[in-house]
């Protein structure tokens, strides 16, 4: 049976795990709780749907499965969730017991584990580190696109903390076309506008330098090709698309907890 916080509707945190551990005061739902943050709880066995309001504007913010002893029901409930569309890129916590961490293979889809007792200071620093990892923001002197930090003050990019060197006309591209994220670019526009007016090569050092930012970024780079348009970076939580194909936008990104901790 589902347990949901009696609050208004809006962003929540969805905990999973065996319903009666759940209830107890050291769970991990208790201490979000304690923290100010609006929590909804599923058993194991519940259909993910239920960890919704029927009020259309719930939009959960991160995933926390309390394991204990049974990793492999992490695993299980975790692929689970993510068959509803609306859980499926969500950041993920695991909490387990410490003789069952070394259990966990790599390859389960957790973002990060804890291990019980769970601590709530620990907790918190957890969860809004994975929710920092899948923010985005734009400001005028930094741009985050995923993982990816392009600081356009000290013109450093950086990729989950590893900084990646680029040439001035690669860092001058990539932080233009996150600037305008969402918009099309055709070649004439990007020489005009990154290289310059005077510029008199050829529209093809375009091609040339985003080939260049994919090897150096690989997917961290949301960066899209529309035939016979130009290139585009693909606006935050837009569902990936082959290239050549025009993806649909997605919404901005908002904070999982509802008020700072006490």
């Amino acid at each position: 049976m589902r347990i949901a916080a009696k609050s208004k509707p809006g962003n929540f945190v969805l905990v999973v795990g065996h319903t009666p551990d759940l209830a107890r005061d050291a769970s991990a739902a208790s201490l979000l709780r304690q923290l100010g943050a609006r929590v909804s709880i599923l058993d194991f066995w519940d259909d993910p749907a239920d960890a919704f309001e029927k009020n259309s504007d719930d939009v959960c913010r991160a995933i926390v499965i309390e394991a204990g002893e049974r990793p492999d029901f992490a695993v299980s409930s975790l692929r689970t969730l993510r068959k509803d569309e609306r859980l499926r890129d969500l950041p993920a916590l695991v909490v387990l017991a410490e003789s069952q961490v070394a259990l966990l293979e790599p390859s389960a889809g957790f973002d990060d584990f804890l291990v019980a007792p769970v601590k709530s200071v620990e907790l918190y620093a957890r969860i809004r580190k994975l929710e920092w990892q899948n923010s985005e923001f734009l400001t005028d002197e930094r741009v985050k696109v995923g993982g990816m930090v392009i600081d356009r003050a000290s013109r450093e990019v950086s990729v989950d903390g590893r900084r990646v060197s680029l040439t001035a006309k690669e860092f001058n591209l990539l932080a233009f076309l996150a600037a305008n994220r969402g918009r099309v670019f055709g070649r004439d526009v990007l020489l005009a506008r990154v290289w310059g007016a005077r510029y008199e090569g050829g529209a093809r050092t375009v091609d040339i330098h985003v080939r260049r930012l994919r090897a150096k970024f690989g997917d961290a780079l949301p960066l899209e090709t529309l035939r016979g348009a130009g290139y585009k970076l693909r606006t935050p939580q837009a569902p990936g698309s082959d290239e050549e194909e025009e993806p649909e936008n997605g919404a901005g990104d908002q904070p999982w907890l509802a008020r700072g901790s006490r």
